[in-house]
Protein backbone atom coordinates (compact mmCIF):
# COMPACT_ATOMS: atom_id res chain seq x y z
CA UNK A 1 0.00 0.00 0.00
CA UNK A 2 1.30 3.52 -0.19
CA UNK A 3 3.03 5.51 2.56
CA UNK A 4 1.63 8.28 4.11
CA UNK A 5 3.87 8.81 6.78
CA UNK A 6 7.22 11.06 6.72
CA UNK A 7 9.76 9.35 4.21
CA UNK A 8 13.31 9.31 4.94
CA UNK A 9 16.15 11.03 2.85
CA UNK A 10 17.78 8.45 0.20
CA UNK A 11 20.95 7.11 1.64
CA UNK A 12 24.27 8.79 -0.25
CA UNK A 13 25.16 5.25 -1.31
CA UNK A 14 21.88 4.28 -3.14
CA UNK A 15 23.39 5.04 -6.46
CA UNK A 16 26.14 2.28 -6.07
CA UNK A 17 25.23 -0.41 -8.50
CA UNK A 18 21.99 1.36 -9.46
CA UNK A 19 19.94 2.00 -12.84
CA UNK A 20 18.92 5.23 -12.69
CA UNK A 21 16.02 6.70 -13.63
CA UNK A 22 15.18 10.61 -13.76
CA UNK A 23 11.87 12.63 -14.35
CA UNK A 24 12.21 16.04 -15.67
CA UNK A 25 9.83 18.49 -15.02
CA UNK A 26 9.52 19.03 -11.04
CA UNK A 27 12.74 16.40 -10.50
CA UNK A 28 15.77 17.97 -12.59
CA UNK A 29 13.57 21.28 -13.09
CA UNK A 30 11.66 23.42 -11.08
CA UNK A 31 8.15 23.73 -12.80
CA UNK A 32 7.26 26.90 -14.54
CA UNK A 33 3.58 28.51 -15.57
CA UNK A 34 4.48 27.69 -19.31
CA UNK A 35 5.65 23.88 -19.94
CA UNK A 36 8.36 26.08 -22.42
CA UNK A 37 9.77 28.43 -19.79
CA UNK A 38 11.25 25.79 -17.28
CA UNK A 39 15.34 26.90 -17.04
CA UNK A 40 17.56 24.12 -16.63
CA UNK A 41 20.88 24.80 -14.77
CA UNK A 42 23.68 25.31 -16.27
CA UNK A 43 25.36 22.41 -14.26
CA UNK A 44 22.49 19.62 -15.15
CA UNK A 45 24.14 18.61 -18.35
CA UNK A 46 27.46 18.14 -16.93
CA UNK A 47 25.94 16.26 -13.80
CA UNK A 48 24.04 13.99 -16.20
CA UNK A 49 27.21 12.78 -18.16
CA UNK A 50 28.97 12.35 -14.86
CA UNK A 51 26.57 10.01 -13.70
CA UNK A 52 26.33 8.06 -16.79
CA UNK A 53 29.85 7.58 -16.81
CA UNK A 54 30.11 6.63 -13.10
CA UNK A 55 27.26 3.88 -13.70
CA UNK A 56 28.34 2.63 -16.98
CA UNK A 57 25.83 3.83 -18.82
CA UNK A 58 22.74 3.17 -16.76
CA UNK A 59 20.59 6.48 -16.96
CA UNK A 60 17.78 7.25 -18.53
CA UNK A 61 15.42 10.09 -18.70
CA UNK A 62 11.67 9.30 -17.84
CA UNK A 63 9.24 11.54 -18.66
CA UNK A 64 5.52 13.12 -20.11
CA UNK A 65 7.57 15.19 -21.90
CA UNK A 66 8.17 14.58 -25.86
CA UNK A 67 11.84 13.07 -26.73
CA UNK A 68 11.87 15.80 -29.58
CA UNK A 69 11.23 18.71 -27.24
CA UNK A 70 13.61 16.60 -23.97
CA UNK A 71 16.36 17.05 -27.10
CA UNK A 72 16.08 19.76 -28.83
CA UNK A 73 14.95 22.52 -26.24
CA UNK A 74 16.72 21.06 -23.30
CA UNK A 75 19.94 19.64 -24.57
CA UNK A 76 19.31 16.04 -23.00
CA UNK A 77 21.80 15.12 -26.11
CA UNK A 78 23.36 11.86 -24.71
CA UNK A 79 20.90 9.60 -22.13
CA UNK A 80 18.32 7.55 -23.57
CA UNK A 81 14.93 8.68 -23.31
CA UNK A 82 11.58 7.35 -22.49
CA UNK A 83 9.17 10.69 -23.42
CA UNK A 84 5.86 10.68 -23.44
CA UNK A 85 4.55 8.95 -20.86
CA UNK A 86 6.36 6.01 -22.28
CA UNK A 87 5.30 5.81 -25.43
CA UNK A 88 8.69 7.41 -27.10
CA UNK A 89 11.87 5.40 -26.60
CA UNK A 90 14.61 6.96 -27.95
CA UNK A 91 18.15 4.87 -26.73
CA UNK A 92 20.39 7.47 -28.65
CA UNK A 93 19.73 10.75 -30.71
CA UNK A 94 18.83 10.35 -33.67
CA UNK A 95 16.30 7.26 -33.62
CA UNK A 96 12.90 7.63 -31.91
CA UNK A 97 10.37 4.24 -31.66
CA UNK A 98 6.99 5.72 -31.27
CA UNK A 99 3.62 4.83 -32.79
CA UNK A 100 1.51 6.64 -35.53
CA UNK A 101 -0.66 8.95 -33.61
CA UNK A 102 -4.52 8.62 -33.91
CA UNK A 103 -6.48 10.99 -35.99
CA UNK A 104 -8.93 11.42 -32.38
CA UNK A 105 -5.82 13.71 -31.09
CA UNK A 106 -6.64 16.52 -33.81
CA UNK A 107 -10.23 16.32 -32.75
CA UNK A 108 -9.41 16.68 -29.03
CA UNK A 109 -6.67 18.92 -29.64
CA UNK A 110 -9.62 21.27 -31.97
CA UNK A 111 -11.95 20.64 -28.85
CA UNK A 112 -9.66 21.91 -25.79
CA UNK A 113 -8.30 25.15 -28.02
CA UNK A 114 -11.33 26.05 -27.88
CA UNK A 115 -11.98 25.70 -24.56
CA UNK A 116 -9.20 27.31 -23.31
CA UNK A 117 -9.45 30.40 -25.95
CA UNK A 118 -11.88 31.99 -23.49
CA UNK A 119 -9.56 31.82 -20.40
CA UNK A 120 -5.84 33.85 -21.29
CA UNK A 121 -4.73 31.09 -17.83
CA UNK A 122 -5.64 28.42 -19.61
CA UNK A 123 -2.86 26.32 -22.22
CA UNK A 124 -3.52 23.37 -24.44
CA UNK A 125 0.37 22.36 -25.06
CA UNK A 126 0.50 19.61 -28.25
CA UNK A 127 2.79 16.49 -28.53
CA UNK A 128 3.42 13.79 -30.93
CA UNK A 129 1.07 11.56 -29.02
CA UNK A 130 -1.03 13.53 -26.41
CA UNK A 131 -2.40 16.56 -25.88
CA UNK A 132 -2.42 18.64 -22.50
CA UNK A 133 -4.53 21.67 -20.70
CA UNK A 134 -3.01 23.24 -18.21
CA UNK A 135 -4.61 25.40 -15.81
CA UNK A 136 -1.90 26.25 -13.57
CA UNK A 137 -2.46 30.24 -13.94
CA UNK A 138 -6.24 29.53 -13.70
CA UNK A 139 -6.44 26.93 -10.65
CA UNK A 140 -9.60 28.06 -9.67
CA UNK A 141 -11.18 26.12 -12.80
CA UNK A 142 -9.30 22.77 -11.96
CA UNK A 143 -12.41 21.11 -11.53
CA UNK A 144 -14.10 22.25 -14.76
CA UNK A 145 -10.58 21.29 -16.61
CA UNK A 146 -10.56 17.86 -15.36
CA UNK A 147 -14.64 17.25 -16.14
CA UNK A 148 -13.91 18.50 -19.67
CA UNK A 149 -11.03 16.67 -20.44
CA UNK A 150 -12.30 13.34 -18.99
CA UNK A 151 -15.65 13.82 -21.12
CA UNK A 152 -13.20 14.32 -24.16
CA UNK A 153 -11.11 11.44 -23.41
CA UNK A 154 -14.46 9.54 -22.98
CA UNK A 155 -15.67 10.56 -26.37
CA UNK A 156 -12.65 10.22 -28.30
CA UNK A 157 -11.07 6.45 -26.53
CA UNK A 158 -8.05 8.07 -25.30
CA UNK A 159 -6.11 7.67 -22.23
CA UNK A 160 -6.27 10.47 -20.07
CA UNK A 161 -3.83 11.20 -17.46
CA UNK A 162 -3.81 13.64 -14.32
CA UNK A 163 -0.40 15.73 -13.44
CA UNK A 164 0.04 18.89 -11.46
CA UNK A 165 -2.39 21.77 -12.48
CA UNK A 166 -2.66 19.52 -15.65
CA UNK A 167 -4.70 17.12 -17.52
CA UNK A 168 -3.20 15.24 -20.74
CA UNK A 169 -5.00 13.05 -23.59
CA UNK A 170 -2.80 10.27 -25.31
CA UNK A 171 -2.55 7.89 -27.47
CA UNK A 172 -2.16 4.02 -25.65
CA UNK A 173 -2.07 3.67 -21.72
CA UNK A 174 2.29 3.01 -21.48
CA UNK A 175 3.04 4.58 -18.48
CA UNK A 176 6.44 5.76 -16.72
CA UNK A 177 6.43 2.11 -15.00
CA UNK A 178 5.98 0.16 -18.66
CA UNK A 179 8.60 2.40 -19.99
CA UNK A 180 11.07 1.35 -16.99
CA UNK A 181 10.22 -1.84 -17.08
CA UNK A 182 11.24 -2.12 -20.69
CA UNK A 183 14.26 -0.50 -20.27
CA UNK A 184 15.13 -2.66 -17.19
CA UNK A 185 15.05 -5.77 -19.81
CA UNK A 186 17.77 -3.89 -22.03
CA UNK A 187 21.75 -3.54 -21.30
CA UNK A 188 23.41 -2.16 -19.39
CA UNK A 189 19.84 -1.36 -17.11
CA UNK A 190 19.72 -5.16 -16.92
CA UNK A 191 22.63 -5.29 -14.48
CA UNK A 192 21.40 -2.72 -12.30
CA UNK A 193 19.46 -2.09 -9.18
CA UNK A 194 16.17 0.52 -10.34
CA UNK A 195 15.84 3.91 -8.80
CA UNK A 196 13.62 6.42 -9.79
CA UNK A 197 13.12 9.67 -8.95
CA UNK A 198 9.70 11.51 -9.68
CA UNK A 199 7.59 14.52 -8.30
CA UNK A 200 4.33 14.03 -10.21
CA UNK A 201 0.91 11.43 -9.63
CA UNK A 202 1.99 10.50 -12.83
CA UNK A 203 5.77 8.96 -11.53
CA UNK A 204 3.12 6.72 -8.96
CA UNK A 205 3.82 4.13 -12.02
CA UNK A 206 7.26 4.65 -12.08
CA UNK A 207 7.66 4.12 -8.30
CA UNK A 208 5.68 0.62 -7.84
CA UNK A 209 7.40 -0.53 -10.79
CA UNK A 210 11.01 -0.31 -9.33
CA UNK A 211 9.60 -1.45 -6.00
CA UNK A 212 8.51 -4.69 -8.04
CA UNK A 213 11.26 -4.89 -9.34
CA UNK A 214 13.53 -5.01 -5.99
CA UNK A 215 14.52 -1.02 -6.33
CA UNK A 216 13.93 2.33 -4.71
CA UNK A 217 11.41 5.10 -5.62
CA UNK A 218 12.57 8.58 -4.06
CA UNK A 219 9.32 11.34 -4.37
CA UNK A 220 10.25 15.04 -4.78
CA UNK A 221 8.59 17.63 -3.62
CA UNK A 222 5.96 17.66 -0.43
CA UNK A 223 5.17 14.60 1.56
CA UNK A 224 1.62 12.80 0.21
CA UNK A 225 0.72 9.28 -0.12
CA UNK A 226 3.02 7.17 -2.50
CA UNK A 227 4.60 3.98 -3.49
CA UNK A 228 7.71 5.71 -3.23
CA UNK A 229 9.97 4.50 0.06
CA UNK A 230 12.17 8.00 0.24
CA UNK A 231 11.65 11.82 -0.20
CA UNK A 232 13.88 14.52 -1.40
CA UNK A 233 12.66 18.14 -0.75
CA UNK A 234 12.95 20.07 -3.95
CA UNK A 235 14.47 20.24 -7.35
CA UNK A 236 17.90 21.29 -5.53
CA UNK A 237 17.47 18.84 -2.97
CA UNK A 238 17.70 16.36 -5.96
CA UNK A 239 21.14 18.02 -7.69
CA UNK A 240 22.46 18.05 -4.03
CA UNK A 241 22.05 14.70 -3.54
CA UNK A 242 23.06 13.26 -7.80
CA UNK A 243 26.10 15.16 -6.52
CA UNK A 244 26.88 13.35 -3.53
CA UNK A 245 26.55 10.27 -5.44
CA UNK A 246 28.85 11.01 -8.38
CA UNK A 247 31.64 12.04 -5.56
CA UNK A 248 31.15 8.94 -3.09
Amino acid sequence: MPSSSALPAPPRDLLVGASLFLDFDGTLVTLADRPEAVEVAGTLHALLDRLTEQLDGRLAIVSGRDVDTLRGQFGLIHAPIAGSHGSEISLQPGTIDRPDAPDALISAGAALDDFASRDDGLLVERKPLGVCLHYRRAPAREAECKAFAAALAQEHGLFLQDGKMMAELRAGQDDKGSAIRGLMDRPPFDRGTPVFLGDDVTDEDGFEAVAALGGHGILVGPQRETAAIYRLEDVAAVHHWLEQGVSS
